[in-house]
């Protein structure tokens, strides 16, 4: 049985209960003796859920860790262009161990996203073409290496101390097998009775559409990762989700089984809604951690956003703050809720840490445009950022005529109807351009006014449809 993890860094000598959130639901138990260790700090942020094997994890895994830099890695199937914040956990869970002096492996499911993981799914997945897995492996490698360079450069005060880091793909070790050589190397060392034991392929079973031959041989796969890395990089401890925690196990019980050494795996929470519904593409509420499917802006108001009663988990989870300093922020939040301090600084940490400081400004900059009516900040958008903060928006490009009218602007972005009605719609008081009223169809155009310096006009019509215009030859 998985144990949790606090117990696989201490013997239970007082019973610490931290405080229930809607990712986290496990109880710690720690002594005063591991105080310093990795392990037991992670676990006061809540990172880390479970361990396996308890017995193995409770007497060998802090003292390993201790002894010299271990390897440890966690997989990514590119089942789509891009993770999401789902994934980010484990992502900020190798950082911490990187951090610490430790390597990590970042290891692209290049071959196993053609069979497809079946743990925390009710259907099989739909199969993806080799094309698109290597199109998929491009974005996530992206988002990999961004989010690894930027660790680095805001976050590491002295990059020497880092642990080393490696990005590899599974297809490179699976590309030369045969299916015969693969089973019969590899397969005799499983059990039928343990892989139908495994909660993914019981919970699969007992459900109408049931499970294929090939999501039920997915453990195997994943398995053999573990070993592989094992026998190439000396990797000994495995980090996933709680949902992977059957397929962790099954690659222990290969390494035991197959050299006889004591290998771990360590979980993080899976991250979730209000509503407790799990975070994620299958789930469809995504928040992507590349720009082309969700926007700095967009990516900073989910974190603005949060309830307040989650904000203080998620900075203990997502963030490098120290946990005094989230003590202190979190105090300056119950002194003046009205200012969201702590909100604002969970967006910026994890903004800074996906996106960059670029990202960041950006973000900033649209929401001061949106939010707060600040033309300055508007003026000062790309004509990206301007897409992406008006996705739906009409984007168009003119030429400035002289004599160009309020009215004129409206009727050339289609932003009211044609006729009298636009006109009286326009004098109603109807339309906004760049967030201020235009109540005068016969209005010339006016540079700084209507027209920024950096040739855009931002329609608005009643309370949410927006039109951009931007001006050519001005």
């Amino acid at each position: 049985m998985a144990a949790s993890i606090a117990r696989s860094c201490c013997r239970v000598h007082s019973r610490v209960i931290f405080r229930k959130t809607n990712y986290l639901k496990t109880s710690f138990h720690c002594s005063s003796s591991s105080r310093s260790g990795l392990l037991l700090s992670l676990h006061n942020r809540g990172l880390l859920k479970e361990s396996f094997p308890e017995h193995a994890a409770q007497a060998e895994l802090p003292d390993l860790l201790r002894s010299a830099p271990q390897t440890v890695y966690c997989g990514f199937d590119p089942t789509a262009d891009s993770l999401h914040a789902g994934n980010l956990l484990a992502i900020i869970g190798l950082l911490h161990f990187r951090a610490a002096g430790h390597d990590i492996i970042a290891l692209l499911g290049g071959a196993t996203a053609q069979i497809g993981d079946p743990s925390g799914r009710s259907a099989e997945r739909e199969r993806l073409s080799p094309a698109a897995v290597e199109q998929n492996s491009r974005g996530i490698l992206e988002s990999l290496h961004r989010i690894f360079t930027h660790h680095e450069l805001y976050f590491c005060p002295d990059s020497s101390k880092l642990g080393r880091l490696t990005v590899l793909n599974n297809r490179s070790w699976y590309k030369d097998w045969s299916v015969l050589e693969f089973l019969s190397e590899v397969g005799r060392s499983f059990r039928m009775g343990t892989m139908l034991s495994r909660h993914s392929v019981q919970s699969r079973l007992k459900g109408a559409e049931g499970m294929s031959f090939t999501e039920f041989s997915y453990q195997i796969f994943q398995a053999f990762d573990f070993y592989r890395l094992h026998q190439l990089h000396g990797c000994r401890i495995q980090l996933g989700g709680t949902d992977q925690l059957g397929n962790i196990m099954s690659g222990h019980e290969l390494i035991h089984r197959k050299t006889g050494e004591e290998v771990y795996g360590l979980t993080v929470p899976l991250v979730t809604t209000s509503m407790g519904d799990k975070l994620g593409k299958t789930a469809g509420n995504a928040v992507w951690l590349n720009r082309d499917k969700t926007s700095p802006f967009d990516f900073y108001q989910y974190f603005l956003r949060l309830p307040d009663n989650s904000v203080e988990g998620y900075l203990k989870l997502f963030t490098f703050l120290s946990l005094a300093e989230v003590e202190k922020v979190m105090e300056q939040q119950k002194q003046d809720p009205g200012k969201r301090i702590a909100h604002k600084r969970l967006a910026a940490e994890v903004t800074k840490l996906v996106h960059g400081k670029e990202g960041l400004e950006s973000a900033k900059r649209c929401t001061n445009a949106l939010y707060h009516s600040n033309i300055e900040a508007l003026e000062q958008m790309s004509d990206t950022e301007l897409q992406e903060l008006f996705r739906e928006a009409p984007f168009h490009e003119f030429f400035l005529d002289p004599g160009t009218t309020v009215l004129d602007a409206c009727r050339r972005a289609q932003a009211i109807p044609e006729g009298p009605r636009g006109y009286q719609m326009i004098k109603d008081g109807g339309v906004w351009i760049n967030h201020q009223r235009a109540a005068n169809p016969e209005q010339v155009l006016v540079l700084g006014q209507h027209i920024l310096s950096n040739g855009l006009s931002l329609i608005r019509v009643g309370k949410r449809n927006f039109y951009i215009l931007k001006w050519l030859s001005m």
